[in-house]
């Protein structure tokens, strides 16, 4: 440490440079914060216990392709099923495509019942559900954002499901609105508008008697493998095999349909960090070439070629650090931002920030050993004389 007030010294002798320079380091580690806690999400799926004892039962071969409506029955025969429930994907969007709405049309007894506990809707919103054909409960979030009221018609433009008539556009009376009593889950039912699955399959023009998937509630969270297996091998073999997973493993499947997530956060990481490796070790080269007589002077003073060579590591770590600290504490602070993105499914964990501060000192190893070398090799009489 007694060499401390010496790194910090040289490190601001040009205060602009390491402005601009820590800058972009905070942005890179910004950037790697966000981007690594989601990859990290996606390759843990299984952290945290929240819907432990929910099954999500799909087509075998990919969950755009629907299955029978009439497996229901069978699926309510296999031991440690508690409740059992149907959905399909709407695809849905209000005025603009922008203006994504994850609109479900559900089976409202086996809904409520396989989410008991979960939602928070009043007896009389309820009620009016139930009796409303083409009534839709609404997520409160999604209320307050576009300014819709209850009692009010809302229309939305489906991205798949045509009406008899051949319209995209379905129109429904908000009847009531829902909200979640899991704080975490607030994020993920932000844009969650449900409706009658009655309506949706008598008003559709194709695809009648057939679900998108089926979701189940086990009695034994402990035995949701070998229930799942038990489902599956009731369509073994079938026209239309199943695939039965972890509700929180299926809605991480559906996000990946967008892509190669783990691939997309590499690469753009990647770009990131090999410009800032051209940027800071521009930066560590200059820093030293414009000391070299100083350098000289240190050795003429006793300092051993170990010693520089320490010295000028010592104030690429610290760069480096500083700034990886500053960008990755930004990143947690923004990651319940990013929760709020609608991921559903991922627990965002702090934990995922701790390889940062490995690569922040492998950058600085990076950057700073070239200059650091030549610092160690530097003659003094060609150093006092001023040659590079």
């Amino acid at each position: 440490m007694k060499y401390f007030p010496l790194i910090w010294a040289t490190l601001w002798r040009r205060k602009t440079r390491t402005i601009l320079t820590l800058l972009s380091i905070v942005v890179a580690f910004l950037l790697f914060g966000v981007l690594e806690t989601v990859d990290y999400a996606f390759a843990h799926p299984g952290a945290g216990g929240a819907g432990a004892d929910k099954l999500i039962t799909t087509n075998k071969y990919s969950i755009t392709l629907s299955l029978p409506f009439s497996y229901t029955q069978q699926i309510r025969t296999v031991p440690g099923v508690a409740a059992v429930t149907w959905i399909s994907w709407f695809g849905a969007y209000y005025q603009e495509s922008k203006n994504f709405v994850f609109a479900l049309p559900i089976d409202t007894e086996s809904y409520f019942q396989l989410h008991q506990d979960e939602f928070i809707v009043s007896d009389a919103d309820m009620h009016a559900f139930e009796t409303t054909r083409t009534g839709a409960l609404v997520n409160t979030a999604l209320m307050q954002k576009f300014g819709w009221k209850v009692g009010g018609k809302v229309p939305l433009h489906s991205t798949i499901w045509t009406q008899k008539n051949g319209a995209l556009d379905w129109t429904f009376d908000i009847v009531g609105t829902f909200s979640v009593k899991d704080k975490t889950q607030q994020g993920a039912q932000s844009s969650t508008l449900l409706f009658h699955y009655e309506m949706f399959d008598e008003g559709r023009s194709f695809g009648k008697g057939n679900v998108g998937w089926f979701e189940e509630r086990v009695s034994d969270p402990l035995q949701s493998a070998a229930i799942g297996s038990r489902i599956d091998s009731l369509f073994a073999n079938s026209s239309n095999e199943t695939k039965t997973q972890p509700a929180k493993d299926f809605a991480l499947a559906f996000i990946k349909q967008l892509g190669d997530i783990g691939f997309i956060i590499r690469a753009i990481l990647g770009a990131v960090f090999f410009t800032l490796l051209f940027l800071t070790g521009n930066t560590m080269m200059q820093s030293v070439r414009e000391r070299i007589p100083e350098l000289a002077v240190l050795k003429t003073l006793g300092f051993s070629n170990p010693q520089v060579l320490g010295l000028v590591l010592s104030e690429s770590l610290l760069l480096c650090l500083l700034a990886a600290v500053a960008g990755l504490a930004l990143s947690y602070t923004v990651l319940p931002i990013v929760k709020e993105a609608g991921l559903q499914g991922l627990e965002l964990s702090a934990a995922a920030l701790a390889p940062g501060i490995g690569v922040a000192v492998l950058l600085s190893l990076i950057v700073g050993l070239p200059p650091a070398l030549r610092a160690m090799r530097l003659n003094i009489v060609d150093g006092l004389a001023g040659k590079r």
